[in-house]
């Protein structure tokens, strides 16, 4: 396995994906409905999101001829062919399509190559609203914007990243309590609060304001987030040394056998440096 063409093909397929996105940041774009889901940004898809990943899959697609990979994406049906090739490409072509529609920083490309079992072996993430490019392989480090990335954890406080704010959120008094635990062990000034983001940013954001945390309760309904929305992004929280695990700090299912939705064991992604993680 060619890792290092297979992430150069991802690199292009991103980086081309993201120019379709951002032709369309300030338009009116067209709305419709998925059936099946049960949460509203699982259920918002727009011409946009099926555009890109027609482009996507033009660059993917003859690398699982040659490469004998299977495929799984956000916008086509799961053949399960995942379970049957060594590998699959694990794509979400616009992760935060609200943020998109409220044109509203958020949204973002994942490409993701995983290993049957559930191993993450290439993440790629582009984000169209600042132009970067994030991305790592498996043993090779991880890159932004195509330099070394060394993450640093530079706040005097713990940020919180989240998808709806947390005001909003169910079990909202379980996680405040979580977090104030978390910051005054670190020795931390109080919780800072990042909302909005699309699930993949969410895990950038945690990257980009250390120390940080993301965390998703287990339950047992579908909906929220899906395999895609954590592959690319585990990869490189892989190769920064960081956490990105389920909610008891397992080993995240990025190849479920009963359906693509994360909920049943929970997420958690952590940026918190060794010194501060230890106290």
């Amino acid at each position: 396995m060619d890792l290092f063409k297979l992430n150069e093909i991802a690199i292009k397929a991103a980086l081309a994906t993201g120019k379709v996105i951002q032709k369309s940041m300030n338009e009116n774009i067209s709305v419709k409905q998925k059936k099946g889901e049960n949460s509203l940004a699982a259920q918002v898809v727009t011409e946009v999101d099926l555009a890109c990943e027609k482009v996507i899959l033009s660059h993917l697609l003859p690398t699982c001829k040659q490469f004998d990979l299977a495929l799984l994406s956000e916008e086509t049906e799961d053949d399960r062919s995942r379970f049957e090739k060594d590998f699959f490409w694990c794509i979400d072509p616009m992760d935060g399509t609200l943020p998109f529609i409220n044109k509203e920083p958020g949204f973002s490309v994942s490409i993701a190559l995983v290993a049957k079992d559930g191993t993450p072996y290439i993440g790629v993430v582009f984000d169209p609203s600042t132009d970067i490019l994030y991305y790592a392989m498996k043993g090779k480090g991880a890159y932004k914007n195509d330099k070394p990335w060394k993450v640093k954890c530079k706040n005097s406080y713990l940020t919180y990243i989240t998808d709806r704010k947390l005001r909003d959120t169910p079990r909202k008094a379980e996680i405040e309590k979580i977090l104030k635990e978390k910051a005054v062990q670190m020795g931390l000034n109080g919780v800072k609060e990042i909302a909005g983001a699309g699930s993949v940013l969410n895990g950038i954001r945690v990257l980009e304001n250390g120390p940080a945390c993301m965390l998703k309760f287990p339950k047992k309904q579908s909906g929220g987030g899906s395999i895609w929305d954590f592959a690319a992004t585990a990869c490189i929280f892989q190769e920064l040394g960081l956490t990105a695990t389920n909610y008891d700090e397992g080993r995240l299912d990025l190849n479920r056998k009963d359906g693509t939705f994360m909920n049943h064991q929970g997420v958690f992604y952590a940026n918190f440096s060794k010194e501060l993680s230890d106290t």
